[in-house]
């Protein structure tokens, strides 16, 4: 990476130098959620800002190459001896000359083991890197499951997303990560699920959850609605007397299990009071009005500072 090149990657992550692992990456999921192609369809600059924000988070997040970045900046990566920092004394007296390679000049600072080849003298035992990526599904798509080609690097990989992946979840592919840059050898991709927002239905922690409008009459008398589902609609019973926000819970009517089977659907009923009424309704409310005992206020009057 030429010096006109370089990345701040904390800046591109908006944290700070000692940030801890879990500050990078929530950062991380927030800025990248944003700036993901999916939400972002033709836009090349977010696009590009997406992979400088996957290229800093795979960098920050693993510690050996963190420590790395911090102690040489923009030659961090470099293999090669020719496009190494220059030379500087340490406090022993030793210097950079002394080494082969620059892969011997970080194994030896970070205190890694090395072991001879016959065939290629001192090569690195440390581990190929791991990958971290964001991959933004529909809600159809992860409830389903879904066939994906990912872009990784110059790597086209074709990934397959097995039904009822949950925001957050992470899928493993493994050998498919960017190689190690001592060893070629590749390391593992870890794939974090992103659920695209739906008009309907949505997630609170791990349920499933939908909002249902009910009228005031069927709140108070109970009523038989239709409720959509992942998997079409179903008929339900209110109860007499249900409160605004209440939830009923449709068993084996939610999402996808991994395991088999389906978890169950929270529908949370909302009472919605009509606007535009006609007369009789009018004298209906007018005569409910003059003639109740009902007070869901009476508590109230025993609130005082």
């Amino acid at each position: 990476m030429a010096v006109t090149d370089f990345k701040d990657f904390y800046a591109v992550l908006g944290v700070s130098k000692t940030a801890t692992p879990e500050e990078i990456k929530r950062a991380y999921r927030k800025i990248a959620r944003k700036h993901h192609p999916d939400l972002n369809p033709g836009d090349k600059d977010a696009e590009s800002k997406f992979k400088d924000l996957n290229e800093a988070n795979e960098v920050l997040s693993d510690p050996e190459k963190r420590q790395k970045y911090d102690r040489f900046g923009q030659h961090w990566n470099q293999p090669n001896y020719a496009e190494a920092p220059p030379p500087r004394e340490t406090s022993t007296g030793n210097d950079f000359g002394q080494y082969g390679d620059f892969d011997s000049f970080i194994n030896d600072l970070l205190g890694r083991s090395q072991r001879r080849s016959p065939s290629d003298g001192y090569r690195s035992q440390s581990p190929a890197p791991d990958t971290e990526a964001a991959i933004a599904l529909t809600f159809s798509e992860a409830y389903h499951g879904v066939q994906k080609r990912l872009q990784l690097d110059n790597d086209t990989i074709d990934v397959r997303i097995p039904a009822g992946a949950k925001p957050e979840s992470r899928i493993r592919l493994k050998g498919k990560g960017r190689p190690s840059p001592f060893t070629q050898q590749r390391g593992d991709l870890y794939l974090t699920i992103e659920i695209l927002p739906h008009s309907f239905f949505r997630f609170e922690n791990d349920r499933l959850v939908c909002d249902v409008p009910i009228r005031p009459d069927e709140a108070v008398l109970g009523a038989e609605i239709n409720v959509p589902t992942p998997d079409g609609s179903v008929v339900t019973k209110v109860p007499k007397g249900v409160r605004s926000g209440q939830s009923l819970r449709l068993r084996g009517k939610g999402w996808t299990l991994q395991k088999g089977g389906y978890g169950d659907l929270f529908a949370k009923l909302q009472i919605v009071t009509p606007t535009d009424i006609s007369e009789i309704e009018r004298e209906c409310y007018e005569k409910i009005q003059a003639n109740t005992s009902f007070n869901p206020r009476a508590k109230l009057e025993e609130i005082k500072l």
